[in-house]
C-alpha cells in the first residue's frame, strides 16, 4: 500500500517520526518517574499514625531519611536518564541522518532546525525534576495548611533558657530571619514555625536542648562502630588504576607513573610486611579529594601536563594513592566537587547545614583547595570532623601562620594559613619543619644490573638542565656559556613550533619528554643543572638516583617569604634544608605513612590548660652531665603519647636559636608533640633556670626564658607550639627526640 500511494507513504513516515519508539520511551520514562515519585511519597504519607501531630509527620516522614532518600534517588535517576538519552539520541540521530541521505527533501522534515532531540529530552528531564521539587513543596505546605499543633505542644515550642545552651535563643532569632536563605533548612524540615526551628537546632545542629515531647530514640542512638578489620598489603594495583578514573591529562600522567612503579611497590610491601611481622594494622576508610584538579578550583595543572607545566604535585599525589592502597586501606578518590558532596553526604543547598549522615571516612586526604571546598559545603560538620583531615601541603604551614587569631595580630596571616588545625595535620613534600608531618614522594629505584648499565653508559661530558618552561632560562646565557666550555648541555624545554628564544643555540633541546625517555636522558648525563628555580621537586632526586650530580644555585641571603615574591603569601618562613634519601624509596614512604595512619590521632588531642590550673609534675630528671633533661626511668610512660615519651630529650637553646637548629646541634630532631610535657615551671627549675617570674601567653616561641629580667614564659595556646622560629631575646625550651636511620619523621621506637 505504501508503494502504491506516495502521499500515504509520506503520512506514514511522518507518523513514525512523531511517534517512533525512542520518543515513546522518553515519554514513558518521564511518566514512570512522576508516578514513582508520587507513589513513594504518597506511601510514606499513608503511614501517618493516629494521634501524631502534623509537625511530627512532617519532620519524621517528609523530613526523614526515607523520603529524602527517595528525592535523592529521583535526582540520580534523572541524571542517569539524561546520560542514557544523550547516548541514544546520538545513536538515533546518526541512524536517521544515514537514512535521510537517500531521501532528499524528507530529511529537513525529520530534523527541524533549532529543535534538536537532546534539547527536548533535557526539557522533559528538567520538567520531571521540577515536578519532584514542587510535589515535595506541596506536600509540606499542605500539612501546614490543614493541620495545627496542639496547644500543649505549642507552649513547648519556645526557645528555652538553659545555661548549657547559651546560644539557643540567638540561633532561633537568626532562623526566624534567615531560614529561607539556604534550601538546606527546608530539606531538614524547617518550615518557618518555632517548632521546626527548635527541632532543627536540637536534632540536626546542637545549639538547643532536645524537646521533651520529641521521640529521642532516633537522635540519641549513635551508629554502632563497625568491627575492626585488619589491613592486608596489596601488590596488584589494577583496581587502584580503575579508582583513579580518567578524562584528565593529570590523571593519565598519575596512572602511568603508578603502573610503571608497580613492581617496586610490590617489593616494598613485601619488605615492610617482613619488618612489621604480626603487628595488627587497622584498615581505615579513606577519602582522597584532590582539590586542585577540580573544575571549581580552575584545574590549571591538567592542560599544562603536556606543555611543560609542573608535575611535582601529581608525582606526589600518585605516590600517596599508591601508598594508601598498597597498605591495604579502603580508598575513595574524588576530583570533582559533585563527587565530594555525594561522598560526604552534603544536603542540597548552599552549604550552611551539617551533613545528612555521620562521616563514613576515618581519614580524608586533600589539599588547600579541597580544604576550602569542604569548609564551604560541610557546615558545622567541618568543625566536627576536621580532626580527620590531612592536608597535602607542598611548602608546609608553620604554627604561627596556622593560628588565625595569632596570625592576624602578629602579621603572619597569608592566603593559605589560619586554619587552626594541628600543625601535624599538614603533610609536606620535603621535611621542611618537624612542626608538620613529612609525607614525601618516591624516587624510582634501580637494581644492581641497571646501576651497572648506567655506570657504563654515562657520557663523559653531558649535562641536563632542570627547567621545562622557557621563562626559567631567561638571563642564564652567561652561566650556561661557562658550563658549555666543559659540558655538552641538553634541555627538555616545551615548544610547539619554534625553538624558544630563551634557550641558547648551543643547547641541544629535546622538547618535552615522556617520563621514561627523560629517565633515559638522566642515565646518560653526569650533571643535572638547576637555576635556583624550581626550588624543589622530584626531578633532582630522580637525577641523583640515576647517577647524576645535582648542581643548584645558592642564594645569599636564602630566599624565603621575607625577601622573595615567590614565597610571599605562603604560610612558612623557612629556608631550604638537606634531606635523607631512604625516605624517598617506596619502602620508606610505606613505612612512614603506615606509622602516621596507625598512631596519629588528632581527634583525641587534649584542649588548652585552663588558666590558673596547676600543671602536673614533669617526669624528667637532669642528665648526668647537667646539660639537658631526660625522661626518668622510673616514670610511667604517658598513655597514648606518640612518639613514645621516653624518647624525649629537652634542651635550653642559646638565644636566637630555633628549636629545629638546637636539636640538630645535638644530632636530634625537634618533636612538637612533646611541648606539653615541658610547658611548666618545673621543667625550667630542673634545668636550673632561675625564673623570677612566670607568665602564660600566646607566642609561637614559648616556652622560653628571657635573660633580661629572668622571666620564664609558658605557652597558653597548644596550637602555637612550634619548633620553628627564634628571637635574640629568648632562650627557647626545646623538646628533641632520636630518629630512625634514613627516616627523620620517625623515632627509633615509633614503629
Amino acid at each position: 500500500m505504501i508503494t502504491v500511494n506516495p502521499d500515504g507513504k509520506i503520512m506514514v513516515r511522518r507518523c513514525l517520526v512523531t511517534l517512533r519508539p525512542f520518543r515513546l520511551f522518553v515519554l514513558g520514562i518521564g511518566f514512570f518517574s512522576l508516578c514513582f515519585l508520587m507513589t513513594s511519597l504518597g506511601g510514606q504519607l499513608s503511614a501517618r499514625r493516629p494521634g501524631d501531630s502534623p509537625f511530627t509527620i512532617r519532620t519524621e516522614v517528609l523530613g526523614g531519611p526515607e523520603s529524602r532518600g527517595v528525592l535523592r534517588k529521583m535526582s540520580d535517576l534523572l541524571e542517569l536518564m539524561a546520560k542514557r538519552m544523550d547516548a541514544l539520541a546520538r545513536l538515533e540521530n546518526g541512524t536517521e541522518l544515514h537514512r535521510a541521505s537517500g531521501d532528499g527533501h524528507f530529511a529537513a522534515d525529520r530534523f527541524p532546525p533549532g529543535a534538536g532531540l537532546m534539547e527536548r529530552i533535557q526539557a522533559i528531564a528538567q520538567n520531571v525534576s521540577d515536578i519532584a521539587v514542587k510535589v515535595d513543596q506541596i506536600l509540606r505546605h499542605s500539612l501546614v495548611l490543614h493541620s495545627k499543633v496542639s496547644e500543649g505542644r505549642r507552649d513547648q515550642c519556645e526557645a528555652p533558657s538553659d545555661p548549657k545552651f547559651p546560644d539557643c535563643s540567638g540561633k532561633v532569632e537568626w532562623m526566624r530571619a534567615r531560614w529561607t536563605s539556604d534550601p538546606c533548612y527546608a530539606f531538614f524540615g524547617v518550615d518557618g514555625t518555632e517548632c521546626s526551628f527548635l527541632i532543627y537546632l536540637s536534632e540536626v545542629e546542637w545549639f538547643c536542648p532536645p524537646l521533651p515531647w520529641r521521640n529521642q530514640t532516633a537522635t540519641q542512638m549513635a551508629p554502632k562502630p563497625l568491627p575492626k578489620v585488619q589491613a592486608v598489603f596489596r601488590s596488584n594495583l589494577s583496581h587502584l588504576l580503575e579508582l583513579m578514573g580518567s578524562g584528565k591529562e593529570s590523571l593519565i600522567f598519575m596512572k602511568k607513573r603508578t603502573k610503571r612503579l608497580t613492581a617496586q611497590w610490590a617489593l616494598a610491601a613485601q619488605r615492610l610486611a617482613q619488618k612489621l611481622g604480626s603487628v595488627w594494622r587497622d584498615q581505615k576508610q579513606i577519602l582522597v579529594h584532590i582539590g586542585f584538579l577540580t573544575e571549581e578550583s580552575g584545574d590549571v595543572f591538567s592542560p599544562r601536563v603536556l606543555k611543560g607545566g609542573p608535575l611535582g604535585e601529581m608525582v606526589q599525589w600518585a605516590d600517596i594513592l599508591a601508598t594508601l592502597y598498597v597498605l591495604g586501606h579502603g580508598l575513595r578518590i574524588t576530583v570533582s566537587l559533585k563527587e565530594l558532596q555525594s561522598n560526604l553526604g552534603v544536603p542540597p543547598g548552599r552549604g550552611n547545614c551539617p551533613l545528612t549522615m555521620p562521616l563514613p571516612f576515618d581519614l580524608i586526604y586533600t589539599d588547600y583547595h579541597g580544604l576550602q571546598q569542604m569548609k564551604q559545603h560541610m557546615g558545622l560538620s567541618f568543625k566536627k570532623y576536621r580532626c580527620r583531615i590531612r592536608v597535602i601541603d607542598t611548602f608546609g604551614t608553620e604554627p604561627a601562620y596556622n593560628h588565625e587569631e595569632y596570625a592576624t595580630l602578629h602579621g603572619y596571616r597569608t592566603n593559605w594559613g589560619y586554619w587552626n588545625l594541628n600543625p601535624k595535620q599538614f603533610m609536606t613534600m620535603f621535611p621542611h619543619t618537624p612542626d608538620n608531618s613529612f609525607m614525601g614522594f618516591v624516587s624510582e629505584e634501580l637494581n644492581e644490573t641497571e646501576k651497572q648499565l648506567i655506570r657504563g653508559g654515562k657520557a663523559s661530558n653531558m649535562a641536563v638542565v632542570y627547567g621545562k618552561e622557557a621563562s626559567i632560562w631567561k638571563g642564564k646565557d652567561k652561566f650556561l656559556g661557562v658550563l658549555n666550555k666543559y659540558m655538552e648541555i641538553h634541555g627538555t624545554v616545551y615548544y610547539e613550533s619554534q625553538r624558544p628564544p630563551e634557550v641558547p643555540a648551543f643547547v641541544k633541546n629535546h622538547g618535552l619528554l615522556p617520563q621514561p625517555e627523560f629517565q633515559q636522558l638522566l642515565r646518560k648525563a653526569k650533571l643535572f643543572i638547576g637555576f635556583g628555580f624550581p626550588y624543589e621537586g622530584p626531578a633532582p632526586l630522580e637525577a641523583i638516583a640515576n647517577g647524576c650530580v645535582f648542581l643548584q644555585a645558592r642564594f645569599s641571603p636564602p630566599h624565603s617569604s621575607l625577601n622573595h615574591e615567590f614565597f610571599r603569601g605562603k604560610p612558612t618562613s623557612r629556608e631550604v634544608d638537606p634531606y635523607l634519601p631512604y625516605e624517598y624509596s617506596c619502602e620508606g614512604m610505606l613505612e612512614r605513612i603506615h606509622a602516621y595512619i596507625q598512631h596519629q590521632d588528632f581527634c583525641a588531642a587534649p584542649g588548652p590548660v585552663p588558666p590558673g590550673a596547676r600543671a602536673p609534675q614533669s617526669p624528667f630528671v637532669l642528665a648526668p652531665n647537667a646539660t639537658h633533661l631526660e625522661w626518668a626511668q622510673n616514670a610511667s610512660s604517658a598513655p597514648g603519647a606518640w612518639p613514645p615519651a621516653h624518647s624525649l630529650r629537652a634542651w635550653l637553646a642559646t638565644a636566637g636559636r630555633a628549636c629545629t637548629d638546637a636539636c640538630l646541634d645535638h644530632g636530634l630532631i625537634c618533636e612538637p608533640s612533646f611541648f606539653p610535657f615541658l610547658n611548666s615551671r618545673d621543667a625550667f627549675q630542673k634545668l636550673q633556670v632561675p625564673c623570677d617570674s612566670t607568665e602564660s601567653e600566646m607566642n609561637h616561641l614559648y616556652p622560653a626564658f628571657a635573660q633580661p629580667g629572668r622571666e620564664c614564659f609558658l605557652q597558653k595556646e597548644p596550637l602555637l607550639f612550634s619548633c620553628a622560629g627564634s628571637s635574640t631575646k629568648y632562650h627557647r625550651l626545646c623538646p628533641c627526640r632520636d630518629f630512625r636511620k634514613g627516616q627523620v619523621a620517625l623515632c627509633q621506637d615509633c614503629l
